[in-house]
């Protein structure tokens, strides 16, 4: 019995010891976890009729089995009160960073979410808003000096956001505090990372100081919402493909042609340090309130082959928007109160398959290989091998409205395959077949 007894002791250890070096592990400088992971944006507020962080946690189990890897918090911080906009006001006006939304539940509601995410495998990184606070911050009358002032010598907004005050990273102070209000979640609740709202805006140096800090912590996850190689630099894992995403707007509208996507890849691999990871998405906050992004340009039977896209492209850490599984075609209100309504879950089937086919392949690592393929009419499809060792994808996507005649001209590639979405063996000839408008196919060998 004791010998038993010491035996799962040195396997529970060793499992731990594992895991915990799985965690710590690096590559290119970014956490090894994230290479083939996913981020699901948590809208807290719109998620359930509740809007509360309890009322989430229910869903957790859900959005594991569906393979949510990351899960990404839009702010959790209370909200100022003055100048707010609507009824509940901004996510991004907040009033004190170390403090729980009253909404949402409690601090220790926020632990447990993340005790138990943990537990299922699953990350946890939360929105942080540097680039101004809201109108009702406690440094407004604490620490004036925080804020960039008028000629009157009040405290300015940031751009045309009536609800906010803008932050002053000339005073040495709040740079001090700022970083240790980050350290602060670390500490206290063991999240693994930040999405850093307008980081282009704050200054590079801000950001070299704070990233090497906060990363002596804990192998945390960076995020910028931003486009542009300085971020990247500047210590944070990924930047927003913005870029890529307007061209995404433009091929659903059929405005652009499928090989606009090699202009889209030489910015990144031109511009961007070589180690840098790019977030991939068909929708997000921004997009969903202001634009309806998925609705307006990746709707009903176009939407697969972006979402494919952005789940197996060079340098990928891809995203989704909460509802998008569902997937709820509208806008979700800003400002006000407007539940998103979970029903059908008619992409969850997808998203699982893609999302499993991601953690399960290493050849869709972020820094996995990546060539490009001729199959056909290169104006509407655009085609392309992922590899790692040994194990091989290709991706191939009709980006037309109409049938298009596609030819596997490698004849490395021929033979047998795993169709992934058909979940189902081939054999990969030379012979031309026809891919419907908007079709995709995924092999794996």
């Amino acid at each position: 019995m004791r010998l038993l007894k010491n035996m799962l002791t040195v396997i529970v250890i060793f499992s731990f010891q594992i895991s915990y070096a799985s965690d710590t592990a690096k590559i290119d400088g970014h956490p090894k976890w994230i290479l083939q992971g996913n981020i699901y944006e948590v809208n807290v507020r719109q998620y359930t009729p509740e809007g509360t962080l309890n009322a989430f946690s229910k869903h957790l189990t859900r959005l594991k089995n569906m393979g949510v890897q990351t899960l990404w918090f839009m702010p959790i911080n209370p909200i100022s009160k003055v100048d707010r906009k609507g009824t509940l006001g901004s996510y991004y006006a907040v009033a004190d960073y170390t403090a729980i939304n009253p909404e949402y539940g409690t601090l220790n509601d926020w632990k447990e979410i993340v005790k138990k995410a943990h537990g299922m495998g699953m990350k946890v990184i939360i929105d942080w808003v540097p680039n101004h606070t809201g109108a009702d911050h406690y440094w407004l009358n604490k620490h004036p000096d925080f804020y960039v002032k008028d000629k009157s010598g009040n405290a300015m907004m940031a751009a045309d956001w009536a609800d906010t005050r803008k932050l002053n990273y000339a005073n040495a102070e709040l740079r001090d505090t700022m970083i240790a209000q980050l350290k602060y979640w670390i500490k206290v609740s063991d999240i693994d990372g930040f999405r850093c709202d307008v980081a282009g805006d704050v200054p590079d140096d801000f950001w070299k100081r704070a990233i090497g800090e906060l990363k002596k912590m804990k192998n945390i996850f960076m995020l910028a919402e931003g486009d542009k190689p300085e971020l990247n630099k500047d210590g944070f894992d990924a930047t927003y493909s913005w870029f890529d995403f307007a061209l995404y707007k433009q091929i659903a509208k059929q405005q652009r042609k499928a090989s606009d996507f090699d202009s889209a890849l030489l910015r990144t691999n031109t511009l961007f340090p070589a180690n840098s990871l790019r977030m991939f998405f068909t929708s997000n906050h921004d997009e969903n309130s202001w634009n309806k992004a998925d609705y307006a340009t990746t709707p009903g039977e176009i939407h697969a082959p972006f979402a494919i896209m952005t789940q197996t492209i060079q340098r990928s850490v891809p995203l989704i928007y909460s509802g998008q599984e569902e997937p709820f075609l509208r806008a979700i209100r800003f400002f006000d109160k407007d539940t998103i309504n979970f029903k059908n879950y008619a992409r969850e089937k997808f998203y699982t398959t893609l999302l499993h086919l991601r953690k399960n392949n290493p050849a869709l690592a972020a820094n996995a290989e990546f060539k490009k393929l001729k199959v056909g009419n290169e104006d509407a499809v655009y085609a392309y091998l992922r590899q790692s060792g040994k194990n091989k994808v290709v991706v191939i996507l009709n980006w037309s409205n109409k049938n298009e005649t596609i030819k596997m001209n490698d004849a490395n590639l021929l033979g047998d395959v795993y169709n992934v979405f058909e979940h189902k063996k081939e054999k990969l000839t030379a012979k031309p077949w026809a891919i419907k408008p908007w079709g995709y196919v995924v092999y794996t060998y």
